[in-house]
């Protein structure tokens, strides 16, 4: 069969590194895919978000699968035009994925099924916003409303901090996404990404991961996309598995049939595991990145009959098999970042980095042969391991080999899980 994988990060190249494993694939597409990907698969350049061009390619080609990455065109709508043309799509209609397209819509729906989740007041107009701040000081989360790329979410220490927050979110810094803002409560304990393939019914978890969220070691600094990732997560215990899945997982895809709108693909749960047990920090409507690095890595069943399973609405029976041990990736970002960053310096020691590290390419292209930096995370160096001691070790080896101008990430990536269990 011919896959489509739209996209072109680094989630996009572990996608297409899993599903080129799978011997029902004969042929793989990505659009607009990096210079990584382009060893592995044909790269089209059409964007992500340009559905009716990823329409007529996928038409033009005689697609016979087609995976979405990132979550923008999910929310537009991707899914709902690629299946009104008779076309196979795994992901979220463009109804379902306001899970993630809007704050909101999110909170209203956890409200109404008695979902686990953080206290929050939504605004429309800053002053109403900056005045419920006078009333209740602290520390709070500020978020805006729409899609952000993974930076419309502020943890604000101090009431000084939130307004600062407020105001950039309605005075335009996220663009439409910062019309609407959400002022919660902020949750205390640690944070674990729970990723599940649904078909609109049934869910099958996958294993827990931990992303790094903020750029600096220690978890300081601002929100990034994600500096680094690991996978299983030790701390989250089966009990904890369990109460996720019967007060969470499930309770949303029923929540989203009620609402007229199934789910159906992988519903990404970031919590918080708090003192009075897991919480929703917020949905994604989508492989989380950089947790599908470690992920697919750790997978051992076949990730395309498991997305046509789901498509087809064929989930009860599957079993996910995963190899043993721990699998985590290490982020390199370019200078600057997730500021302002440079584009176009040579990436260099690729070609030295050691057996069973596994590269995924996030922000680059090819120019003259060179392989060079075309994004603000730009690769994602990732191992498997006996434990996620031995994973980190080979992946930060590979991490050494590797150099390019400005380039800089975590050296602390799975440190709190070594405290805790250590």
């Amino acid at each position: 069969m011919r896959v489509l994988v739209v996209g072109g990060g680094g989630r996009e190249h572990a996608l297409v590194w899993k599903i080129a494993q799978s011997p029902h694939v004969s042929e793989i597409y990505c659009a607009p895919g990096n210079a990584g990907i382009a060893r592995l698969a044909t790269c089209v350049p059409v964007a992500a978000e340009d559905i009716e061009g990823l329409l007529a390619f996928a038409r033009r080609t005689g697609i016979d699968l087609t995976v979405v990455g990132p979550e923008a065109p999910l929310v537009e709508g991707i899914v709902d035009a690629f299946q009104a043309a008779g076309l196979t799509i795994f992901g979220p209609s463009r109804a379902a994925a306001r899970l993630e397209g809007s704050k909101v819509f999110a909170k209203e729906l956890m409200e109404k099924a008695n979902i686990p989740t953080a206290r929050y007041v939504a605004f429309t107009e800053p002053a109403a916003a900056l005045a419920y701040l006078e009333e209740h000081s602290g520390p709070v989360v500020v978020k805006a409303d729409g899609l952000a790329a993974g930076k419309g979410v502020v943890v604000a220490e101090d009431t000084a901090a939130a307004r600062e927050a407020v105001a950039a979110m309605f005075g335009g810094r996220f663009g439409p996404a910062g019309k609407r803002v959400v002022i919660e409560e902020r949750l205390e304990g640690e944070e674990v990404s729970v990723l599940a393939i649904t078909d609109g019914e049934r869910v099958i978890p996958l294993l827990p991961a931990q992303d790094h969220k903020r750029v600096g070691e220690g978890d300081t600094g601002p929100n990034t996309g994600g500096m680094g990732a690991y996978a299983p997560v030790p701390f989250y215990t089966p009990e904890m598995a369990r109460e996720v899945e019967e007060k969470i997982l499930r309770p949303t895809v029923r929540a989203m049939a009620a609402a007229g709108c199934p789910y159906r693909g992988v519903l990404y749960a970031g919590l918080m595991l708090t003192c009075e047990g897991p919480k929703v920090l917020e949905f994604n409507c989508r492989f989380g990145d950089p947790e599908t690095q470690p992920l697919m890595l750790l997978l051992k069943s076949d990730l395309v009959e498991l997305m046509l399973a789901a498509v087809k609405g064929e989930l009860a029976g599957v079993k996910v098999d995963w190899y043993p041990g721990a699998a985590a990736g290490v982020v390199l970002a370019a200078g600057g970042y997730p500021g302002p960053f440079a584009k176009g310096d040579a990436i260099t020691g690729l070609e030295a980095v050691p057996p069973g590290v596994e590269v995924f390419h996030a922000g680059t292209a090819l120019v003259d042969g060179q392989v060079v930096t075309s994004g603000g995370r730009v690769l994602c160096v990732t191992a498997r391991g006996i434990d996620l001691q031995d994973a980190l070790d080979s992946a930060y080896k590979g991490v050494k080999v590797i150099h390019f101008k400005g380039m800089h990430y975590r050296r602390d990536i799975g440190y709190r899980a070594l405290q805790i269990s250590g």
